[in-house]
Order: C-alpha cells, then sequence, then structure tokens
C-alpha cells in the first residue's frame, strides 16, 4: 500500500470508526462508576452483574452473561470474587449448566448502599455525554438489546 493510501485509509478509520469511539466512551464511563464504587469494594461490572441477578435470579451463569452480552470465563471470575464476599449465592450442581445464581443478603446491602455513589456517577456521565448524547446510548443499547 503506497504511503498516501495508507494515509486515506488511515485518517478513515480515525475519524469514522463506531468502535474506536465506543471503547473510548467505554473506558471513560467505566472509570466514573469504577472510582464512585471503589469505596465500597466493587466495581460497575460487578454491580451490572448483582443488578441481573437481583432482576432476574435464580438464574444461570449462562443466562447472565447472555443478558450482558459478557464472556462466560469473564462471568466466572467476577461471580468468584462475588461469592467470597456473600454478594451472589449459588445453588444447584457443580456444573455451570445446573446453577443458579442468587443475590446473598450481602448483595442486598451492596446495591442500597450503592445508591448514591451510583447516582453521583450517573450525573457526573450525563453531565459529560449531555442530554442528546446519553438519550442516544440509551437508545443505541436498547436496539442491541432486543436483539441478544
Amino acid at each position: 500500500m503506497k504511503n498516501d493510501t495508507l494515509m486515506k485509509t488511515v485518517d478513515l478509520i480515525a475519524s469514522e470508526c463506531i468502535a474506536v469511539r465506543i471503547r473510548l466512551l467505554n473506558r471513560t464511563v467505566t472509570n466514573i462508576f469504577d472510582n464512585a464504587l471503589r469505596p465500597l469494594g466493587m466495581k460497575v461490572s460487578q454491580l451490572n452483574v448483582l443488578i441481573v441477578v437481583a432482576k432476574r435470579g435464580p438464574i444461570s451463569p449462562g443466562d447472565v452473561a447472555r443478558r450482558l452480552n459478557m464472556e462466560k470465563s469473564t462471568l466466572s471470575r467476577n461471580v468468584d470474587r462475588m461469592k467470597i464476599h456473600g454478594w451472589i449465592k449459588v445453588s444447584g450442581g457443580q456444573s455451570g449448566r445446573k446453577q443458579l445464581l442468587e443475590i446473598g443478603t450481602a448483595g442486598r446491602k451492596l446495591i442500597r448502599k450503592s445508591l448514591p455513589a451510583w447516582k453521583k456517577a450517573q450525573a457526573r456521565t450525563e453531565a459529560l455525554l449531555g442530554q442528546r448524547g446519553a438519550g442516544a446510548i440509551h437508545q443505541a443499547a436498547n436496539a442491541v438489546w432486543t436483539q441478544l
């Protein structure tokens, strides 16, 4: 590829790539929420799992992974840590197919305790994105969720 063709390709991807922009937004927003939740000893990824389990549980790990579009191995690592803290309880057999996840007593308390930090991070993120940007993200996420 000639240098001028290479630079046109680089400029095109740099200026229009949706994945690059979403990854930037993801890292930025994740940092905001992780910083807010850090004093509670959790990350936003763990809060997401807790919310799905609290809302849908008892639920299989595979169903949680599908709902969050998350790799099963990533979910498994999070669940292992969350079990140690009593945030999540696992019932059923030894295999992932028979296991069911439920919210633990400590998980219920943590969700309640996390609300002020979550609200602060949510407001900061909405201020950063603006009402229009936040609305566009909600709309795009809802479109994706209907297809999962």
